[in-house]
């Protein structure tokens, strides 16, 4: 008897977390080889061409000092895509509002949205790592090695979902489409880019350092480099606090907008 409550209580979580997989591996292309083949344009421009004009980051080669910031970069994006993408389009279709009446909480919604988009980023994030690798013992020749890997997986988890509980967040408050891309376009990329994927912060004026250390990118994106290569322009202790407390705010967000946000449609 024990065993049917818990059924009924967990059912409408995996059905929602498995639809978000579903629907993105349909348009498999579109989710997981494109967006691929950006992030390893990146690596192969910046850190196999111009990479060998630049000098080596703490100790490290350009290139591997590279790999880390993309890896995180294209999970954090994926995932911010994949769950503002859904919610987009349940909201243009009308399906929120019959999600609204089925019997499944907010915070399944969240988990099930978030989970389901962190599968698609850390697809991607870890072909990207893997790409990343080939390129460096194609240069080096010699094999690639990460020190802590579940370290780096910690980190790919809990950010990647803080971006995704983010993007179902500004998709249920936006009051049109226009809004999450000009979100998108105008406030997260640049806080991407300037997140220390393509530079160190010691390369920095001590102003721009000051600044840098608000983006909470930068803690996310050095918790990971810490991960792969030992080397970190933050400590470990804030990383990972930073990490997980943007984490907590984005899910806390998350549920709010699902109770306050917009059912109606486009």
């Amino acid at each position: 008897m024990t065993d049917i409550p818990t059924k009924i209580h967990w059912s409408p979580f995996f059905a929602h977390f498995m639809r978000e997989i579903r629907r993105f591996m349909k348009i498999f292309y579109q989710s997981i080889a494109t967006p691929l083949i950006s992030t390893c344009l990146y690596l192969l421009i910046f850190g196999v061409s111009i990479g060998r004009e630049i000098s080596t980051i703490n100790n490290v080669s350009y290139l591997a000092f590279l790999i880390p910031g993309v890896t995180m970069m294209a999970t954090l994006r994926n995932t911010f895509e994949n769950s503002s993408g859904s919610i987009v389009v349940m909201r243009f279709c009308g399906e929120l509002e019959e999600l609204r009446m089925a019997p499944i909480s907010p915070t399944q919604i969240t988990w099930g949205n978030g989970l389901g988009a962190l599968v698609r980023g850390l697809i991607v994030g870890v072909l990207t790592l893997l790409v990343g690798i080939f390129f460096y013992w194609i240069m080096n020749g010699e094999i690639f090695t990460i020190q802590h890997p579940f370290l780096a997986l910690l980190f790919l988890f809990l950010g990647g979902l803080a971006f995704a509980h983010l993007g179902l967040a500004i998709s249920m408050s936006a009051k049109s489409f226009e809004q999450v891309i000009a979100i998108q376009t105008f406030i997260l990329l640049p806080l991407i880019y300037l997140g220390g994927i393509f530079f160190s912060l010691q390369q920095l004026h001590p102003i721009w350092q000051t600044l840098s250390k608000f983006n909470p990118l930068l803690y996310m994106v050095n918790g990971i480099r810490y991960s792969i290569l030992g080397i970190s322009d933050v400590s470990l202790s804030s990383a990972l606090i930073v990490t997980f407390a943007s984490f907590i705010l984005m899910h806390l967000l998350a549920i709010r907008s699902l109770h306050k946000g917009y059912y109606s449609r486009w």
